[in-house]
């Protein structure tokens, strides 16, 4: 059974699903490709209507939703009110891709006529994780929809509740419901997922992620994988601090720091001293603890072994040298809260300098120059964010050119991405093709050739026969 629950009132039951075994994940994938094939001859505006009901559907209940990601997954009521409206914003823009053009036309060699044509590869199996419960769902669900997929969607199990309501809003101004099949379940349900599937499209962990990767790619399936990132803000001298520090620090810390593109590391260029201050007092500032709370911008972190894993974090910082500049515990009472913490003086070769901690830790690191600023940022195994805070503008150019990360940012926040732009990452970031935007259309279809020459008429020179060639004449 995959049971949720709270993270500020862990006693509290969100909602439970029986576990799809393997042989329910091959009944289900058996279901959605025959549903999927009337689905994807029908017309592209049936496809695109269906999307649209949706959206009206999810913004008919964006009050509901954005109380049940507030209570399954302790997302601050602000942000869970963003990412309804995010969702709505998905399902709109995908209603009308689906009336996008899907081919073109070449000229031909020879007579006739040449083009090419997109066509949905079939059964997309969609594997997401819990920190975006409704949002990251629909910017997979929404693309394989809208290009004529069916889809078998396994969402992460502390987000079960939210993904069995957005299930019920697709399934209700679906033609066909078994076109999407929701999934519960951990492990063994997502690897036979994989392997049912068409095509995967990941959001985890890298550990997993990778694990995907490679059993998706044995297999000989399409498959893209988004695997979170260690993402820096490099702060230069002539930017002012404390409006640096907010933004850098609403970027690492809102939410829990539990996003992919959270800020982890501030790369101070020159003196860091001005920074360090206005880090230390806008971390401080920040208001958290009851997610429910309007003014709450930091709340738990999802389960007791994500503040495990953040009190280890802590104590590794301690024993190398690292300085706790503010946070760096849990808090008393009930519920998985974990002060914001900023840790300063960590060797950049230290693990926490170069792998992911998923909760609101920031690193404040030192450069004396632009030049040693970005080779410290890109000196991990990640890339998918990463921003710079200047007034200089040829810094800001040379910056973009040079960070290894698929977003970059400048003078803004490491978080965010607009649902019409390419979303992802390098290096251990991403794998596969682009997510949102036009770039879910060469995912979730496949590129087809088509020459045509017409019916030719029959060579009269050849059919007619001479007078010498009739029956009964001699030469």
């Amino acid at each position: 059974m995959i049971i949720s629950y709270s993270p500020q009132r862990p006693e509290h039951q969100i909602a439970a699903a029986q576990e799809a075994s393997a042989h329910e994940v091959a009944e289900a994938a058996h279901r959605a490709r025959r549903a999927q094939r009337s689905w994807a001859a029908a017309p592209a505006e049936q496809r695109a209507s269906a999307l649209s009901a949706v959206a009206d559907a999810v913004a008919a209940a964006s009050a509901e939703l954005a109380d049940l990601v507030i209570t399954e997954v302790g997302k601050p009521s602000a942000e869970a009110t963003g990412e309804v409206q995010r969702s709505i914003a998905l399902l709109k823009y995908y209603a009308q891709q689906a009336l996008d053009p899907v081919g073109s036309v070449h000229e031909p060699t020879g007579p006739g006529l040449l083009y090419t044509r997109r066509r949905p590869v079939g059964l997309a199996g969609l594997i997401t994780p819990w920190n975006f419960p409704l949002a990251i769902p629909v910017w997979k669900l929404a693309p394989a929809l809208a290009f004529g997929n069916a889809a078998l969607l396994k969402p992460a199990p502390q987000a079960i509740g939210c993904a069995m309501r957005m299930t019920e809003l697709f399934a209700a101004h679906l033609p066909d419901p078994e076109i999407l099949q929701l999934l519960p379940g951990g492990a063994a349900t997502g690897s036979a997922v994989v392997e049912h599937a068409d095509a995967v499209s990941f959001t985890g962990s890298d550990t997993v992620g990778k694990a995907v990767v490679r059993s998706a790619a044995s297999a000989g399936r399409r498959v893209q994988a988004e695997m979170g990132g260690q993402n820096p803000a490099i702060v230069l001298p002539d930017t002012d601090p404390e409006t640096a520090a907010r933004m850098i620090t609403g970027a690492a810390m809102t939410f829990a720091g539990q996003k992919c593109t959270a800020t982890r590391r501030v790369i101070a260029v020159g003196d860091p001293r001005d920074l360090q201050d206005a880090l230390i007092t806008a971390v401080n500032e920040l208001p958290w603890g009851d997610p429910s709370a309007p003014a709450t911008a930091v709340g738990p972190v999802i389960d007791a072994r994500a503040c495990d894993t953040m009190s280890e974090a802590v104590d590794e910082a301690r024993h190398a040298g690292g300085r706790i500049l503010v946070g760096g515990h849990r808090t008393e009472g009930v519920g998985h809260f974990f002060s914001p913490t900023l840790v300063d003086s960590l060797s950049p070769e230290h693990p926490l300098a170069r792998r992911e901690v998923f909760g609101p830790l920031l690193l404040l690191q030192h450069a004396p120059s632009l030049d040693e600023a970005l080779t410290l940022a890109n000196a991990t195994p990640f890339g998918l964010a990463a921003s710079i805070h200047t007034n200089d503008l040829t810094a800001a150019l040379e910056a973009a050119d040079r960070l290894e990360a698929g977003q970059i940012r400048i003078n803004t926040p490491t978080t965010g991405a607009a649902v019409h732009t390419p979303f992802g990452g390098m290096k251990g970031s991403s794998y596969g093709e682009r997510e949102q935007g036009k770039a879910a259309q060469h995912f979730y279809t496949s590129v087809h050739t088509v020459a045509v020459r017409g019916p030719q008429p029959p060579d009269t020179v050849q059919q007619r026969q001479s007078p010498s060639s009739k029956p009964g004449r001699s030469a």
